[in-house]
């Protein structure tokens, strides 16, 4: 007779066996118990208890106005932040500009100039061009002869590229224009320094080697874009020049009416604007709150500096 698989198990073993498989049947049936018992008492919860992890439509609404005036009192932070940005990347643009020119004029051991102007931000470029604030336009042009095209002193205003002379300019790169910024002639710094290196201790740039909304006053050179043409979209009437030695100079009345020597801090000065709006000054004279800054560059050496608030 067959004898069933148990049987040939030694008593001890058998018990331990049937120890084991009570202990999961007690397992199984303890589980389906907790389950039902868990079952039945969130069957019997009053309603708001089931409801404990929802959001009323009161909440979903104070945490919407609580995210709408956080978002109106950090709108004018990144305004701020972003105005801030355009002044910095305008100023490091104007370096830049200078810089190239500079180079060019000893690369090529000739003259250079750059103009300035500033049009309306308003509207488009314009064909001539409409004067207003808010967008800076720059242009470099260099003697093709070597030359300076003009002999100092001089006693009257002369246009680089006016008859004899319209083909004696050349274009060196394409038109530089920089949008939400104001040119802005600066009062000399009134902090003490050492050190030079921010806008109210900077060095105090020649009254007459300024570049701003109000100088140079009495400009001397003049140049139009597209050089020598009859029909200029761009007349500049701010000038910089630059020698084949790399020194630096503004157009102003000093220099080229008495053939003076060169100024030893010539400077630019750039605001931010809101288009055509410019900030209002604050109750010191002639200084404005937050980003202006101020691109200085040396006569001799023609070396560029930027100081900012």
């Amino acid at each position: 007779m067959t004898k069933s698989k148990g049987e040939y198990l030694r008593p001890d073993k058998m018990t331990k066996v049937r120890f084991i498989k009570a202990q999961l049947r007690n397992s199984s049936r303890a589980t389906r118990l907790n389950a039902s018992l868990a079952r039945r008492s969130l069957a019997r919860r009053p309603a708001t208890v089931q409801r404990f992890n929802a959001f009323t439509l009161l909440e979903l609404l104070i945490v919407l106005g609580i995210i709408g005036l956080l978002l109106v009192l950090i709108a004018p932070a990144f305004t701020y932040i972003k105005g801030g940005t355009d002044v910095t990347t305008a100023a490091y643009t104007i370096k830049g500009v200078l810089d190239t020119a500079r180079t060019y004029a000893k690369a090529n051991n000739t003259y250079t100039w750059v103009g300035f102007f500033e049009e309306d931000v308003s509207q488009s470029s314009t064909n001539p061009a409409t004067a207003g604030v808010g967008r800076v336009v720059m242009s470099i042009v260099a003697s093709k002869d070597g030359t300076m095209l003009y002999t100092l002193p001089l006693t009257g205003a002369f246009t680089l590229d006016a008859s004899p002379n319209q083909t004696a300019l050349m274009q060196v790169g394409k038109l530089v224009k920089i949008d939400n910024v104001h040119l802005k002639t600066f009062a000399a710094p009134t902090a003490t320094p050492p050190p030079f290196d921010t806008f109210d201790t900077r060095p105090a740039p020649t009254p007459t080697a300024q570049i701003g909304d109000t100088t140079p006053a009495t400009p001397y050179l003049t140049f139009h874009y597209p050089a020598g043409s009859l029909s200029s979209q761009y007349p500049f009437t701010k000038v910089v020049q630059f020698s084949p030695h790399g020194e630096g100079v503004v157009d102003n009345s000093n220099y080229f009416a008495s053939g003076a020597t060169l100024a030893p801090i010539s400077e630019i000065g750039v605001i931010p604007t809101h288009g055509v709006v410019t900030p209002t000054p604050s109750p010191s004279p002639g200084q404005y709150p937050g980003n202006v800054v101020a691109i200085q560059f040396t006569g001799l050496g023609g070396d560029v500096e930027i100081y900012r608030r």
